[in-house]
């Protein structure tokens, strides 16, 4: 009497195919530095989604470390149910949600009114054209918002500078060394088209205005990308922008470098060519503070190194920002801006994105549509949006770009 519960898919037959193509699992664990059970674990989630998990793809590129005359193709996710069982339909499974922790316990609550009380009588140092030139594509920020949010927001991290030198300066004399100047970093974290890079190049005007901190960096975390050839190599062009995309080592080094000696350098990226810049490096030179800003920058750790890493670029940070806003209100300002590029940037036939700028305005918009779904809402949902409670100010966008509100971590 057959049973009336179909036999699942055998996950560790496949997870075990792709293991000896490396010589068998713990041999294959030993060259990427992983566990045994971390390594199986995303063999077998890697069968249930049908792709490979990023560090298995890169410990394919090294020599060596597939056994002789293996490769890795899609159909080593094989089925190995028995054939009627392969027949009946597989029940469909709902995505599971993506829970983001509540920040009601962590941090207070301000209305855009309550927030900009705590102005004082900081003035405002900007006009009209300034704000132009500030301004990211599709973005209306405007001067009241300049006023009510922006203003008291630096009066915040004047006051935070201001109490980072001096306990800088007390400890220097405890240890009975000479004083030695230290920037004050300041990280913004946010989703692609929120507003993050608006966000750093106001703060940066604003408080380059104080007469205590007239020198601001800004470095954004793009130039940290591995080149296209290399994201290429490890099929991960399609990620571009998540974790593994990026050469944490070397942004480590250079948040490392700038706390120690006030000095670093920073790899170029242009959005023009859509790639890292070789031999252009943007140096940075003993600022009072220095403005770090990019899309995961609050993460804790992340990709092949992540295990062994000492730091994480949040151990560099005095203060760090989040730009949120919901998530349908960020596909619709990213679709708005993609077709904006579209008819300007785009135009360029020397742009990475040329080809978008000919085709017609359909196929362009669901391709838009296409990226923010398969790229940048994975990336959000499963990367950045996670990161939102570590920030120490939160700062809330409504559907229209405008801030209605802000968060502050309590003390």
């Amino acid at each position: 009497m057959s049973s009336v519960f179909k036999k699942p898919i055998d996950r560790g037959a496949p997870a075990s195919v792709v293991a000896n193509k490396f010589g068998g699992l713990s041999r294959f664990s030993s060259a990427i530095g992983k566990s045994p059970s971390t390594v199986h674990r995303w063999l077998v989630k890697g069968h249930i989604d049908g792709a490979y998990h990023a560090e298995i793809m890169a410990a394919a590129q090294v020599p060596g470390n597939l056994a002789t005359g293996e490769r890795l193709v899609p159909l080593d996710f094989i089925d190995t149910r028995s054939p009627e069982d392969r027949a009946a339909p597989a029940p469909r499974r709902r995505r599971a949600p993506h829970v983001i922790p509540a920040v009601e316990a962590s941090h207070t609550r301000f209305t855009r009114d309550e927030w900009a009380r705590l102005r004082s009588a900081v003035p405002l140092t900007v006009d009209e054209s300034d704000l132009r030139r500030l301004r990211g594509t599709n973005e209306p920020t405007s001067l009241g918002e300049v006023e009510e949010v922006y203003l008291p927001l630096t009066r915040l991290i004047n006051l935070h500078v201001n109490a980072a030198q001096g306990l800088a300066r007390v400890t220097d004399d405890f240890l009975g060394r000479p004083p030695a100047k230290r920037p004050y970093i300041v990280a913004i974290a946010g989703s692609v088209a929120v507003g993050k890079s608006t966000t750093a190049r106001l703060l940066r005007a604003l408080l380059s205005r104080w007469p205590a901190h007239p020198r601001v960096d800004l470095v954004t975390t793009d130039g940290f990308l591995h080149p296209n050839s290399v994201l290429a190599e490890r099929g991960l062009m399609e990620r571009k922008g998540f974790p593994e995309s990026y050469d944490v080592r070397r942004m480590i080094q250079f948040l490392a470098d700038v706390r120690s000696t006030g000095r670093g350098e920073a790899p170029v990226y242009s959005h023009h060519v859509y790639d890292v810049v070789p031999d252009q490096r943007e140096r940075v030179d003993a600022p009072d503070i220095l403005i770090f800003e990019g899309l995961n920058v609050l993460q804790i750790g992340h990709g092949p190194d992540a295990a062994h890493a000492a730091f994480s670029a949040s151990d560099f940070f005095d203060l760090s920002i989040y730009i949120d806003a919901e998530q349908a209100d960020v596909a619709r300002w990213f679709e708005e801006r993609f077709m904006l590029l579209r008819a300007t940037a785009f135009q360029d036939p020397t742009a990475f994105f040329h080809r978008l700028a000919v085709l017609p305005e359909d196929e362009a918009q669901a391709i838009a549509r296409r990226i923010w779904r398969d790229v940048n809402e994975k990336n959000l949902l499963e990367n950045i949006q996670p990161t939102r409670p570590r920030a120490d100010v939160i700062i809330r966008k409504g559907p229209d770009h405008a801030v209605d509100s802000l968060w502050l971590r309590k003390l």
